[in-house]
């Protein structure tokens, strides 16, 4: 049922509207609360597309400098499909997290600029937390479920990523 807001009389001084003009009537408010007063209704939340990690060492510079914390965005399929083109991910399909990952990482400390260069100059550790930071992201924000033990009925989690990068 759509209600209407009720609008003041009009003064006599007033000039007549033009023909086919629309009156902007005031927003309904979904619930009200006590006295009347209108409620917040949470709205649906926002699609977050980066996410901020740690690493665990390090990336290290030409200059020595350490960069841990970074930013990683959401993959498009374009990101998946594209190294598959690459000459190196063709000769050596390991390769492939390496390219993938220097394209969906936005930030790495202060540096200018994430390439595959910079990925391959990470220390492995490094390495298998990014490829582990991605599937988290990418599979719906985490890859555990939870079950509970056969034996005691206790719930736990356990970690379902598995697959190589690139193959979700």
């Amino acid at each position: 049922m759509k209600r209407t807001v009720a609008r003041p009389a009009r003064e006599a001084t007033a000039a007549p509207e033009p023909a086919g003009a629309a009156v902007a009537a005031a927003p309904e408010p979904e619930t009200a609360g006590a006295g009347g007063h209108a409620a917040a209704v949470p709205g649906p939340e926002p699609l977050r597309t980066e996410f901020a990690f740690e690493l665990p060492r390090g990336y290290v510079d030409a200059q020595g400098e350490i960069h841990r914390e970074g930013m990683m965005r959401l993959a498009t399929a374009r990101d998946e499909l594209l190294p598959l083109r690459d000459a190196r991910v063709t000769e050596n399909p390991a390769y492939l997290s390496v390219v993938l990952l220097g394209r969906v990482i936005t930030r790495l400390g202060t540096l200018r600029s994430v390439h595959d260069g910079i990925v391959e100059g990470m220390f492995a550790s490094d390495l298998a937390f990014l490829q582990d930071f991605y599937r988290q992201i990418n599979a719906e924000g985490h890859t555990r479920a939870t079950v509970a033990c056969p034996h005691c009925s206790e719930p736990f989690e356990v970690e379902l990523g598995g697959s190589r990068l690139g193959e979700s």
